[in-house]
């Protein structure tokens, strides 16, 4: 099947949707949520001047894919390049760098840096500022912390979003999504859930049709298989992932129950709580994004996966208008996930030059 843009930027726009939509409730209690929102919850946007802010599953997501485009664009154009979590960890840098009132490098490398939108100091999780700021980076084998929240999870969508099986092998899209995550997150049960959401992204992109639940088993049973002679943390997230098809499987749980059994506070729980959500709505976006952020855990970080995940299944024109007409950062996403579509244009030796690309993945934006 042909690849669509519109995938592209379902993924995206489906991510920033159910991100602005859970920070408003962002781990506060079920009961926290009915008191201000009434006895279902929170049905939509709760909206700020009119617009719906995004946070920083966002942002990485999307300054994740800069870093990689550029990487890409230095490797076309200029003949050599580093390996790619190199520009991974540069663009996290010139996030952190965006998180702050102070240090704003005078040369970037990432554009987005010049979108105030997609730089709001709304960091979900602050220790990874001190992580981004340590001379050495974590990796999978040489961790530098032990945190095993999902506050880098999101870097996993922009790997599984760049990278395709028919021009990288499948393993190492894999890793490389184990190696994203690792850069901020110790705990294996972080890192490896980035496994599984980037093998079901890039596996997306390509197949939408796939049925979502085989999608979700094959992604698990191939982290499995690449990590856990090393990782007993890879059964932990398998006997989750296997809980939430349980529950969506149960008609006789209601989605909140569900999604309070699930935790949705660790990385694990919070792909496991996505799952759950995008399963037990039928393919609804708007009722996946109310289960996705109704519960006392990470609603943001949950409704981000959730969004992302199903937005890449159905693409843009799936995405009701109200969600998208007033979500600030939407032009500068569909634009990043063009370029993620079409891959950089231009070849060394080519005549061809695109001074917009030139612009944005050889200057910066600058």
């Amino acid at each position: 099947m042909a690849v669509s843009q519109s995938t592209y930027r379902g993924c995206l726009l489906g991510l920033a949707v159910g991100d602005a939509m859970g920070y408003t409730v962002d781990n506060r209690s079920w009961q926290e949520i009915q008191e201000d929102y009434g006895p279902n919850g929170l049905l939509g946007y709760d909206l700020v001047n009119g617009y719906a802010d995004v946070t920083s599953y966002t942002q990485l997501a999307a300054f994740t894919c800069n870093g990689l485009l550029f990487g890409l664009t230095r490797g076309q154009m200029v003949g050599k390049m580093a390996p790619f979590i190199k520009y991974i960890g540069m663009s996290s840098r010139e996030w952190a760098a965006s998180q702050r009132p102070w240090g704003r490098p005078t040369r970037n490398y990432c554009w987005l840096l010049r979108k105030p939108e997609l730089c709001r100091r709304r960091c979900m999780d602050t220790r990874m500022l001190d992580t981004l700021d340590k001379p050495r980076p974590g990796t999978p084998e040489t961790p530098v912390n032990n945190f095993d929240g999902p506050g880098g999870i999101t870097t996993a969508i922009g790997v599984g979003l760049f990278f395709h099986e028919d021009r990288t092998d499948q393993q190492e899209i894999d890793l490389l999504g184990a190696e994203a995550v690792a850069l901020t997150h110790g705990n294996p049960s972080a890192f490896l859930s980035g496994v599984v959401l980037t093998h079901i992204i890039s596996r997306l992109i390509r197949q939408p049709r796939l049925p979502l639940k085989k999608l979700v088993a094959e992604a698990v049973e191939t982290m499995k298989n690449q990590f856990a002679h090393q990782y007993s943390q890879a059964f932990e997230i398998a006997t989750l992932i296997r809980r939430a098809f349980t529950y969506a499987d149960s008609p006789n749980v209601s989605p909140v129950d569900a999604m309070e059994h699930l935790g949705c506070d660790s990385a694990p729980q919070v792909l496991a709580g996505a799952v759950y959500a995008c399963l037990s709505s039928g393919g609804d976006f708007d009722s996946a994004m109310i289960t996705a952020v109704n519960h006392s855990g990470r609603s943001a970080a949950v409704g981000a996966v959730a969004g992302a995940i199903l937005g890449a299944k159905l693409g843009e024109t799936a995405l009701p208008d109200f969600y998208i007409e007033c979500l600030e950062p939407a032009e500068v996403l569909r634009e990043l996930a063009d370029d993620l579509y079409t891959g950089c244009p231009m070849e060394k030796g080519n005549k061809l030059f695109d001074l917009d690309w030139d612009y944005k993945y050889l200057h910066g934006g600058q």
